[in-house]
């Protein structure tokens, strides 16, 4: 039965803000003065609910959710709960939820927010975008936005919609508040320490990403468990899709800062594959806590038992005819103090910037400066530097230290505040942009071409 009930899991706004009787508001008062209120559609992923994990100040405190009712849903909740009852910060998120077959109709239909969430089963995502925008909601979206060529041509539909309608569409791309990521960028754009960026090769790309991602994994202190698509490609789509996006907006995003990119003009597409990792059904059932695969995933079983997933990838292309290749590898489970990983390279003329999260760095990411050419040690050691010395004013307390054959740049701890944090940090970039009533010029047509980049290397790959 369709239904609306208000799942009230909240801390007392008066006394979290620590106001006196007579300053109390209630959450319906405080609500009316936040401008931006989050509809969260079918949230599938965790990260629907790391939006919510820290509080800003102009969203409102009520959500509402429409979604099927299922384990999905709940677990949403129950993260949401979670945030609002733990001791260290905690949110006074106010949940409204609908949960019927006809959710995403309800959403349209009622429009009690203005920013659509949408983070989950990809199958359809494209689809309500593209309907949420035409009905006047900006939307916030997980990546990927797109899964396939066919939907790509939808997308670039949409994003003509939303100039039209007047309202944002943007994905969330959180690795663009990495540190060691940002710094890398940052020191690229030193000619004096980093050269030009190298034109490179396919043996030899200029730029290199690698991500290696778990299913099995530990989020906000807690196994996660997934639900049993996201193993099918069909709807959580190929690793060439998927995580895929990321590599290629930071390489878009570090490579060619806040250029304007033509995906017609500027991307060529030279090979790309993908492969499967291999999952037994005691590795299913523990990230899953299903007993027997859905029929959905029979099409992907092979030995007998065994699910076969399409979850890794990799892309050679030119961006501006600059050699790059991106990786994405998925293993069922990380090593002992081990984590997901990210490995980057950028070759200049003068030196590589090298990002790295190995055993010898503790799985901790670690940005080094490796010499190039015949400049002396010591020219290069004071280039470094000047360099960390420029970038001391955005960047307070970087420095450096010798290790092996390159400088390590010895990044603060306060800088590092951890994937889940940078949720927050892009939904304040959006609702920035939202009150600025306008996103940089580049950053449409480079969505544009970042999903096109995946969509025809996964065509390719086929």
């Amino acid at each position: 039965m369709n239904h609306i009930n208000p799942v009230l899991i909240f801390l007392s706004f008066a006394i979290l803000m620590g106001c006196s009787s007579a300053e109390k508001k209630t959450v319906e008062e405080a609500s009316s003065k936040a401008p931006y209120q989050i509809m969260t559609l079918d949230p599938g992923h965790f990260h629907a609910a790391l939006i919510q994990k820290i509080a800003l100040e102009d969203l409102d405190p009520t959500v509402y959710v429409f979604a099927p009712d299922g384990p999905d849903v709940q677990s949403h909740l129950q993260r949401i709960e979670g945030f609002n009852t733990r001791a260290e910060n905690p949110t006074s998120w106010v949940e409204e939820v609908y949960t019927g077959p006809d959710f995403f109709e309800k959403m349209i239909q009622d429009k009690p927010g203005n920013i659509m969430v949408v983070s989950g089963n990809n199958a359809k995502k494209t689809e309500y975008i593209n309907k949420a925008v035409a009905e006047g909601i900006n939307v916030l979206a997980d990546k990927p936005m797109v899964i396939n060529s066919e939907n790509f041509e939808l997308l670039k539909e949409t994003f003509e919609l939303a100039q039209r309608n007047n309202v944002m569409l943007y994905d969330v791309m959180t690795e663009r508040h990495e540190i060691t990521i940002m710094i890398q960028r940052a020191l690229s754009q030193i000619p004096e320490l980093f050269g030009a960026l190298e034109q490179g090769s396919v043996e030899d790309p200029a730029i290199t990403k690698e991500s290696v991602h778990h299913f099995f994994k530990y989020v906000s202190g807690n196994p996660l468990k997934r639900p049993a698509w996201f193993f099918d490609v069909t709807q959580q789509g190929e690793g060439l899709v998927d995580i895929m996006v990321h590599l290629v907006d930071m390489i878009q995003w570090e490579c060619y800062p806040e250029q304007i990119i033509d995906y017609e003009m500027d991307v060529a597409i030279l090979n790309a594959k993908s492969w499967a990792t291999e999952l037994t059904p005691s590795m299913f059932k523990r990230v899953t806590h299903l007993e027997d695969y859905p029929e959905y995933l029979n099409k992907d079983i092979i030995k007998d038992s065994v699910l076969s997933v399409h979850s890794n990838g990799e892309i050679n292309y030119t961006l501006k005819g600059t050699h790059a290749k991106t990786s994405v590898i998925w293993n069922y489970e990380a090593p002992e103090g081990a984590k997901d990983t990210h490995y980057s390279i950028m070759r200049g003329t003068k030196a590589n910037l090298i990002i790295s999260q190995g055993e010898k760095e503790e799985y901790k990411a670690t940005l080094y400066a490796e010499k190039r050419g015949d400049e002396s040690d010591a020219a290069f050691l004071a280039n470094v530097n000047k360099a960390l010395s420029d970038l001391q004013a955005t960047y307070p307390g970087l420095g450096m230290e010798q290790d092996e054959d390159m400088i390590r740049i010895i990044i603060p701890e306060e800088y590092k505040v951890g994937h889940e944090a940078h949720f927050a940090q892009v939904t304040e970039k959006y609702l920035n942009y939202l009150k600025e009533g306008k996103m940089p010029d580049w950053e449409v047509p480079n969505m544009i071409s970042k999903y096109y980049t995946t969509t025809k290397a996964y065509e390719m790959s086929r």
